[in-house]
């Protein structure tokens, strides 16, 4: 079992930007953009407890803001579940966060998204 605490500091410009992109974009109104950068900021963040909490915090107040009931209940487990997922080193590689998807599916990581991964850890 190999426990995360902290995002290596190389990292963390790369998941602050997904974050920021996604805040940008829902401010202007472009919803399918921000969400984007949410999954995006998820697939960087999901293996450290603080950072993958943070996010799926992120998508219950975006599903909240937009009124998707699918979201904010999907959310919910997410959020409570998901930082101790990481902290023990449990989490399927590559998963979006999404209510749409199943929440321990591995999916494939973005190719740039591997870039950075290779790069930094």
């Amino acid at each position: 079992m190999k426990v995360n605490t902290n995002m290596p500091t190389k990292l963390k410009p790369f998941y602050m930007a997904e974050l920021e992109l996604a805040k940008i974009n829902f401010r202007e109104n472009n919803l399918k953009k921000s969400w984007f950068h949410l999954e995006r900021a998820h697939i960087i963040g999901q293996k450290y407890p603080y950072q993958h909490s943070f996010v799926h915090w992120k998508m219950l107040q975006f599903g909240i803001k937009i009124k998707s009931f699918k979201e904010i209940i999907g959310q919910i487990p997410r959020l409570l579940v998901g930082g101790v997922k990481s902290f023990i080193g449990h989490i399927p590689n590559g998963n979006t966060g999404g209510s749409n998807v199943p929440p321990l599916k591995p999916m494939d990581i973005p190719e740039d998204i591997q870039k950075i991964f290779n790069l930094n850890l």
